[in-house]
């Protein structure tokens, strides 16, 4: 008996010793290492990949996308987009196709309908009929085969900042109308910030609204100083 209460101790006192060091390097040495050399090597992405506009302000992440809307009205429950600036994937105002109409993170996902349901086909053509109606200005009405498949459908997560060239291309003039600008500059903003494919061959051409935004913000102060 006291051989066997011998052992259970001491067995039970190298469990605890092992313990301990394993949660002393696990969760203490080895989070404290990966976050400095993160901080030193990789500030920005260990920051979560924070965009700051022209007066410093961060606000956003490049890699979470976030609506342009106009504020509620009274008895409104879906805010409206503000068609001063260029727009995202499919959430509010231009079409709901996703459980997710608020980019938030905690909603991240897809609808899981198949591609022949009801119900996604119409979210589908009310998008497109949105991207129509909204894009269209007076001597350049937009043609519904001319609308990117990105622009009316969400993606998988409903959270890509991105959008293709060709859906920023298709809102460059409503862009410039809606902020006095001239066509050739915005179209000039969206053709500097359109990324190429990683590496020359993974992936596809896109655009960060949030940084295109930005830079629109900034050509409109600009203008307005001059």
């Amino acid at each position: 008996m006291n051989t066997s209460l011998t052992n259970a101790a001491r067995l039970f006192g190298a469990g605890l010793r092992a313990l301990l060091v394993l949660t002393v390097v696990t969760g203490i040495v080895y989070p404290l290492v990966v976050t400095g050399v993160a901080q030193g090597l990789f500030p920005g992405k260990a920051n979560g990949s924070e965009v700051t506009a022209g007066d410093g302000r961060v606000v956003g992440s490049s890699l979470i996308g976030q609506a342009y809307d106009l504020p509620l009205k009274d008895g409104q429950e879906t805010p409206e987009p503000d068609l001063r600036w260029f727009q995202g994937r499919p959430q509010n105002g231009l079409g709901t196709n996703t459980v997710n109409t608020r980019y938030d993170l905690i909603l991240s996902g897809a609808t899981n309908r198949a591609a022949d349901n009801p119900e996604l086909l119409q979210w589908v053509k009310d998008a497109k009929a949105a991207v129509v109606k909204d894009n269209s200005v007076p001597g350049h009405p937009v043609r519904p085969e001319d609308v990117p498949a990105d622009a009316v459908t969400s993606s998988g997560s409903s959270l890509d900042p991105h959008i293709s060239p060709e859906y920023a291309d298709l809102q460059v003039r409503r862009v410039a109308e809606r902020n006095g600008l001239p066509v050739a500059r915005v179209q000039r903003l969206v053709d500097t910030h359109t990324i190429p494919r990683t590496l020359g061959f993974i992936g596809e051409p896109r655009v960060n609204v949030l940084e295109l935004n930005i830079a629109l913000e900034d050509l409109k102060g600009g203008t307005a100083a001059h």
